[in-house]
């Protein structure tokens, strides 16, 4: 399957990873146009829910918000392969707390694809049997290994797991926006879910993950990527 005209004309940048041309996209996905494959990382559905439980003030419309977002990047690339990067659900409750609605709008989703792979994560070690799709620990496509949790093995993978984000200042105020992190060897994917939050890619965890070569950040901002200096 080739993504539409409508996907092509909004491409945000082509990276290499491992040798694989990866396609930022400005919404916080990645597209392998050599697998017609679709990336998302942490989509944490149902983390408001999760938090009206703690009796913490938050609406519950994530999980609504970030499957229409997911959506709408699924029609605009039509890929043959949907794999999401761990953390997809906040917690092993999260299938029971999906409205009706929202788990209809997912299977739907699932659906429209002909093939939806679940990586789990540490939130979700078995993601709820509504979900659809099928579960994996890893997946393998050409020289990239795709999991949850990044590494420093010298194996080239994509990974979610930490939600970096990046601060700039510019004439005088400072603006935040989630970001994609890589070296050529390891992409860090941004956090999709609407209340996942971030971590700074100059967090010492980074520099963990980064052992031998300083890695790039390319910044979303009103759907739009932008390339920040190396560290």
């Amino acid at each position: 399957m080739q993504p539409s005209a409508k996907a092509e004309e909004r491409a945000g940048l082509d990276i290499a990873v491992g040798g694989e041309t990866v396609t930022l996209d400005g919404r916080g996905v990645a597209w392998l146009p050599g697998h017609g494959a679709l990336l998302a990382a942490d989509l944490h559905l149902e983390k408001g829910s999760r938090l009206a439980t703690m009796r913490r003030p938050a609406p519950r419309l994530d999980t609504h918000d970030t499957l229409m977002r997911l959506a709408a990047c699924v029609r605009d690339y039509r890929p043959a392969l949907v794999v999401c990067l761990g953390d997809s659900f906040h917690d092993g409750g999260a299938g029971e707390r999906l409205s009706p609605e929202d788990a209809a709008v997912m299977r739907r989703l699932c659906a429209s694809v002909p093939r939806w792979v679940w990586i789990t994560g540490n939130h979700d070690p078995n993601p709820p049997e509504c979900a659809g799709g099928e579960a994996a620990d890893s997946l393998r496509l050409g020289a990239l290994t795709l999991t949850h949790v990044p590494t420093t093995i010298d194996a080239p993978h994509v990974a979610g797991h930490l939600h970096p984000k990046a601060t700039v200042s510019v004439r005088r105020q400072k603006i935040t926006g989630r970001c994609f992190v890589s070296d050529g060897r390891l992409l860090v994917m941004p956090a999709f879910g609407a209340f996942a939050g971030g971590l700074s890619w100059k967090d010492e965890a980074f520099a963990a993950i980064y052992p031998r070569s300083a890695p790039e950040c390319y910044m979303m901002f009103q759907e739009k990527l932008f390339r920040l200096p190396v560290l």
